[in-house]
């Protein structure tokens, strides 16, 4: 008598579930790529596992129960990404990060739940679609976000705090200002107070009322390597 795994051994079935899983691979490919070349928190590698996954499970589940249990896992799997989601989501001093990339690791499982149920072309039409929203979408935001409003009625600004020499002052703050503008960060308002003998903190207030915090982070990260910066980083901060 042959085992069940022997008579579960299906050629045709395997053919089909190889295609499912080389779809995943490739579409969720397409999109972790562009989130790993902005050097988001889940890259390459995270939504390429996480298309692979839920085309497997939707994979096993039609093949074992037919389209009733691929609808059934496909709702599971929708509620499950969460929690996967959740752990790239950060909360940094009333700033929210990584909500795109959570969103982003959503759509994956979506394009592998459709890859699973053999429905490569919707799968394909979804990563056309979310790749848009990451690359097409992503200039019209920072457009919009980098206007500067009434600052009397924005309740959220984000100020750059820099200690430098207090003899270097011109000099250092000219060069903090034109590196924040050739990134369309454009500096509203400068303030700056005593800091010791010899120092001084800058304050330097964007214009932009929200911003790209990663962005801004590895900008942050190359002006602290200048030799006449004593320290340097950013907050945002609420108006009463």
């Amino acid at each position: 008598m042959q085992s069940q795994a022997i008579q579960n051994i299906r050629l045709d079935s395997l053919l089909d579930s190889s295609i499912s899983l080389l779809t995943a691979f490739i579409l969720g490919g397409l999109i972790g790529f562009e989130r790993q070349y902005r050097q988001r928190t889940a890259g390459l590698r995270t939504n390429v596992l996480v298309a692979i996954g839920a085309a497997s499970f939707v994979d096993m589940a039609c093949r074992l129960d037919g389209n009733e249990g691929g609808i059934r896992v496909i709702a599971y799997v929708v509620s499950g990404i969460g929690f996967l989601g959740a752990g790239v989501i950060m909360r940094e001093e009333g700033h929210v990060r990584g909500l795109n990339t959570a969103a982003t690791l959503w759509c994956s499982a979506a394009v592998g739940a459709a890859a699973g149920a053999d429905l490569i072309l919707e799968a394909m039409v979804a990563t056309l679609f979310i790749l848009s929203a990451n690359t097409l979408l992503r200039p019209i935001v920072n457009t919009i976000n980098r206007q500067p409003l009434d600052l009397e009625s924005t309740e959220m600004t984000n100020v750059i705090y820099v200690i430098i020499d207090r003899l270097k002052e011109k000099v250092v703050v000219q060069q903090i200002i034109e590196t924040l503008e050739s990134h369309d960060f454009p500096v509203s308002h400068l303030e700056a107070h005593s800091f010791g003998q010899n120092e001084l903190e800058v304050e330097l207030t964007l214009a932009a009322h929200s911003v790209d915090g990663e962005e801004l982070d590895q900008i942050i990260e190359k002006l602290s390597a200048q030799p006449d910066v004593r320290q340097i980083f950013w907050s945002p901060s609420s108006r009463d």
